[in-house]
């Protein structure tokens, strides 16, 4: 058995074929897709996070807007770019948006990516300390978000302040309880997957990591994922972890589908750099007819090793057929792989 949710890019952009034409389309878009998925039955709604680019990039509000509509699915990110983050404002907002949603919240954080301008984070106002990388900010500030999601007063009261204060030191507020246990790191290494079991975060492992050995995606991502269950066990942590893993999964049903996504049928990985030095490895993605469909899925030794599964989503298509694409999946996939 398997989660299933799905990840939204939330594209937008004025041309004639696409359903999301504004970010005003695209936020009330994600809105109602979130609620129709909850009704088909998938288990997430997930939103990938990019700044100075025309796609979702604040995350809260939207969540929050989903948890107030819905009432069963888990609602997420897959991820939030620390290094843009204030991570003390950010304890706010998630616990406020996870309150709203009854502790639903899902949140992937990660040291982030290459993103749509140079050195993004500086026009937000933040700077590595002297002697880290822009990815050691980042990770910094994921640790400090994480630690003081456990809600351990750390700072010093006001003898004098305009409303009474508990005893001892002050936590932020609203506390969501439970939320720390519900956070993932964005993992593009075997190192880094390694260093988020050690610190006790769930995994997320997208479409693309570092090529490590040259092997096939799916079985490095593979053996990714048991090297952080691995560490998992041997930090000795009291819960169990969850691994998501991300894919373009399309059942060709109708000729629509055809249309869309035939020409993906046959697809192989890619190799590609992501950062000067940094060569990487993309996972192909899926698109055939149900039964073919189902007997390349049952091959890819990732998804077997994780619990949650997140189908990328084209989200410009628009609703309905989004729609379409996930109760695809539901109705002729995931019952003869034992997801469902």
């Amino acid at each position: 058995m398997k989660k299933i949710g799905f990840l939204s890019f939330g594209h937008w952009a004025n041309h004639s074929a696409y359903s999301t034409q504004t970010a005003s389309d695209t936020l009330l878009q994600s809105i109602d897709l979130a609620v129709a998925a909850e009704e088909i039955g998938i288990d997430g709604a997930y939103f990938r996070v990019h700044h100075f680019a025309n796609q979702l990039a604040s995350p809260f509000p939207l969540l929050a807007a989903i948890g107030a509509k819905t009432s069963r699915i888990e609602i997420g990110t897959g991820v939030i770019d620390m290094r843009y983050e204030n991570p003390l404002y950010m304890i706010e907002d998630a616990g406020a948006a996870d309150l709203i949603a009854g502790g639903r919240l899902q949140l992937g954080i990660s040291r982030g990516s290459p993103e749509q301008v140079i050195d993004g984070w500086r026009y937000f106002g933040y700077e590595p300390s002297e002697g880290e990388t822009d990815a050691d900010m980042g990770r910094r500030k994921g640790l400090e978000f994480f630690e003081k999601l456990a809600g351990i007063g750390f700072a010093q009261p006001n003898p004098n302040p305009m409303f009474p204060n508990p005893p001892g030191l002050l936590r932020l507020e609203p506390h969501a309880t439970g939320l720390r246990d519900r956070i993932w790191w964005g993992a593009g290494s075997n190192a880094t997957a390694v260093w988020a079991a050690e610190h006790e975060m769930n995994l997320q492992s997208s479409t693309l990591k570092f090529d490590e050995s040259g092997k096939p995606f799916h079985i490095q991502q593979a053996e990714q994922i048991r090297l952080y269950k691995d560490a998992w066990k041997k930090a000795g942590h009291q819960r169990d972890p969850r691994v998501s893993v991300s894919r373009s999964i399309f059942a060709l049903v109708n000729d629509q589908d055809r249309y869309y996504f035939g020409q993906e049928a046959n697809r192989v990985d890619k190799i590609g750099m992501i950062e000067p030095d940094k060569r990487a490895i993309f996972g192909r993605s899926y698109a055939a007819a149900p039964d073919q469909l189902i007997k390349e899925l049952a091959e890819d030794e990732a998804i077997q090793e994780a619990d949650t599964l997140l189908l990328t989503i084209p989200n410009t298509l628009g609703v309905d057929y989004n729609v379409h694409v996930l109760s695809s999946i539901l109705k002729y996939v995931a019952p003869e792989l034992g997801w469902r």
